[in-house]
């Protein structure tokens, strides 16, 4: 992601909680690899942002399951902008347009994509 990462100058340290109680996801690739890139570059994720999406370890995109029930997730627990992979454009149409209102969609198209655009690095 960039050349001024370095694993010998930063302690990478992530946790993941259950705030909800709801139980805990087993995709946490991506969320993972924005977090360590942040850390690395000392940059925060844009305040108010839920991402959504997995990857795979080849770096395919994975889509959302349940699209409009994780939105509504994301709405109850205050995100205001939603970092979404391009593979679930399509099942936007089975959201309520009200639920998607009250968001800021940004797509991403793959993983590098989605570390900048969480970044906010143009």
């Amino acid at each position: 992601m960039s050349r001024s990462l370095s694993m010998a100058n930063n302690d990478f340290v992530l946790n993941v909680q259950d705030l909800q109680g709801i139980g805990m996801t087993d995709t946490l690739s991506l969320s993972a690899t924005i977090s360590l890139v942040s850390i690395g570059l000392r940059k925060s994720v844009i305040s108010g942002t839920a991402v959504l999406g997995d990857i795979s370890i080849a770096g395919t995109l994975h889509k959302v399951d349940e699209l409009a029930h994780t939105l509504q997730l994301c709405l109850d627990c205050g995100a205001k902008k939603v970092l979404l992979p391009i593979v679930s454009a399509a099942d936007l149409a089975s959201v309520p347009a009200e639920l998607i209102g009250h968001f800021q969609l940004i797509f991403y198209t793959d993983p590098k994509d989605a570390v900048f655009k969480a970044l906010g690095v143009e």
